[in-house]
């Protein structure tokens, strides 16, 4: 029987002003000519550098009915360090990223290796849009209707040998179009991972696109990840690496801040950040400048009847 998320609705006077999550890139786009409305796939020829509409159907079972964030506000307020640190950086600085030609190499414990470009991503299954809850290791929140497919599409597609245990994503790092990958506070490029029964479970989405449009390059154009119940940054963005590992991958924030950032980041209320509570957040809509009032941070951020069972018996204070 399938499930519906019954998270807590928000009411509308509980907002924040532009105090987000959301990392990466700009409008990249696809064109409308030769558009395939019944599966959301959209030809090569059409990539363009203004916001174009993906097909795609609602997935109401794994879909928030709580208010959406604003467009505006999800694509203007991002962590993408790549393009700077503050905020409001890679709004700006992401325009001049690249988004086709693109590619994704698929490498490490499979039969052999493989190479999707965007339009072969595009055709390997059916475009949803599932409105997900994303909560930031900071403290504050989004509702965001991206628009995908599962992951699990592309794991089958891969050719997976048996003695894979984990995934790794690796994102794009080059420095003639991220003029901030000289920075020192990560190691490039910016590396995330899952275990592998994490990245095929359904909700784990391969995200293409937001409010029924393809990906802004500030929000991880033209290819991402999106892990609801993980704090934000687990959710690696233009992706243009996937290697199946035995061995549990290092990952950049967990490299550079240890007893901050564990491998698993599920969200979890009873263990704080060691500089910030995470019992409570911010929701963010955009849509009031007022601050809005603090909310209980539900455990896997409001998802743990649909993936808690991955996590049974293990110690989630240890296993942060």
């Amino acid at each position: 029987m399938k499930q519906k998320l019954n998270l807590p609705s928000i009411n509308p006077s509980e907002i924040t002003p532009p105090e987000i999550y959301a990392r990466r890139r700009e409008f990249m786009a696809y064109g409308a000519t030769g558009l395939l409305a019944s599966t959301g796939l959209i030809p090569n020829s059409a990539w363009a550098d203004t916001p174009q509409k993906l097909s795609k159907k609602t997935n109401s079972q794994y879909s928030s009915m709580e208010t959406l964030t604003t467009q505006q506000a999800i694509t203007s307020y991002n962590n993408f360090y790549e393009f700077g640190t503050d905020k409001s950086d890679p709004a700006h600085n992401a325009k001049i990223l690249k988004t086709n030609p693109w590619v994704v190499h698929i490498e490490g414990l499979v039969k052999k290796p493989k190479t999707f470009d965007i339009d072969q991503l595009l055709k390997l299954a059916p475009m949803e849009e599932r409105i997900y809850r994303l909560r930031c290791v900071e403290g504050w929140s989004m509702v965001i209707p991206w628009v995908g497919y599962s992951l699990s599409n592309l794991i089958r597609a891969s050719d997976v040998l048996g003695s894979a245990k984990y995934i790794e994503f690796i994102s794009l790092a080059d420095p003639a179009q991220m003029p901030y990958i000289s920075s020192p506070v990560l190691k490039w490029p910016y590396t995330e991972g899952l275990r592998l029964d994490e990245a095929m479970h359904p909700l784990t989405l391969l995200t293409f696109g937001l409010y029924g449009e393809v990906l802004p390059k500030q929000n991880g154009a033209p290819v991402r990840i999106t892990v609801p119940w993980k704090y934000g940054f687990k959710s690696a963005k233009s992706i243009v690496k996937i290697r199946f590992t035995e061995h549990q991958p290092t990952t950049s924030w967990n490299l550079a801040a240890p007893s901050e950032y564990g491998f698993y980041s599920n969200v979890n209320p009873q263990v704080n950040h060691p500089r910030w509570s995470q019992a409570t957040e911010r929701r963010i809509t955009g849509t009031n400048s007022l601050i809005s009032p603090k909310i209980k941070t539900l455990p896997f951020n409001g998802y743990e009847q649909l993936v808690g069972s991955m996590y049974a018996g293990m110690d989630l204070h240890k296993y942060y």
